[in-house]
């Protein structure tokens, strides 16, 4: 299904799906509600397991909403968190970014969130959503800049572990630091009008800290990242453990904090 040469970097493990489905509009989609409307259609590129597509689907209803993502493992979870939530108007398929399933025009809104920065062309993905988004209609995409995260208190094996990300995210054919080109592949892609915006998630609170140190620690090894950097000789194992303790460690602090930036695009013409 995939025409280029990259890698889903994070694969599906548990720990990534437990992030994933965390994501709502109201914190993952908040600069696309002013474009939103009752009875509009709509949809969501790399939707993965569903939790956005299907607040979205709740939000537009009577419109339909199509979620589609490359693997099925995620669309089992949304389709079930579709049926939990009682809706007739949304569906998921199995899809690709570069050769979307439908017919120009068939969308009000084409809606994708964290999946440019895994697209080895992005702009060519850009260009198939405007495709299928019907004139007027917006093309809205979001995606965080690994590069621009910062956090509280600096520790050295956190910063290891930006490192191996980006190192491991660019050698599977992505870019990490995906938000801070957004406007740029946009206007690449043909939009005459892109509004750019950001927006961050910040993990500060006890429990929020305990969330997000502890889905990262076991990304670090027990995800398809870790597979990625062993095979790629980016680190051994130890090394993943150490990385998994620190973020154990930035948990724990009291008054530790972490932010994550996000690049945001609104793309009409």
């Amino acid at each position: 299904m995939m025409a280029r040469d990259e890698t889903y970097t994070h694969g599906h493990h548990e720990s990534v799906l437990r992030s994933h489905r965390w994501r709502t509009v109201d914190n993952s989609a908040a600069y696309l509600l002013p474009h939103l409307a009752v009875g509009l259609d709509l949809l969501d590129v790399g939707c993965g397991p569903g939790s956005i597509t299907v607040d979205l689907a709740r939000r537009l209803a009577p419109g339909a909403v199509v979620g589609i993502d490359r693997e099925e493992e995620p669309l089992v979870v949304a389709r079930a968190e579709a049926s939990t939530a009682g809706l007739s108007n949304v569906r998921f398929e199995i899809g690709d970014a570069y050769g979307l399933d439908f017919p120009d025009d068939t969308f009000d809104v084409v809606h994708a969130h964290q999946v440019l920065q895994h697209l080895a062309d992005p702009v060519a993905a850009l260009r198939e959503m405007r495709r299928v988004r019907r004139p007027g209609g917006v093309v809205a995409a979001r995606d965080s800049d690994y590069a621009a995260m910062t956090w509280y208190p600096r520790n050295p094996r956190l910063d290891r572990w930006l490192t191996l990300y980006e190192e491991v995210a660019r050698a599977n054919g992505g870019e990490p630091d995906a938000g801070r080109h957004l406007q740029a592949w946009a206007r690449a892609a043909g939009f005459a009008e892109v509004v750019p915006t950001a927006s961050v998630w910040c993990f500060a609170t006890p429990d929020d800290r305990a969330w997000w140190g502890g889905l990262w620690a076991d990304r670090v090894t027990d995800s398809a990242l870790a597979r990625h950097a062993l095979e790629r000789g980016v680190a051994d194992r130890d090394e993943l453990e150490t990385i998994a303790a620190a973020w154990r460690d930035w948990a724990a602090e009291p008054d530790a904090w972490f932010a994550v930036l996000h690049g945001e695009v609104i793309c009409r013409g």
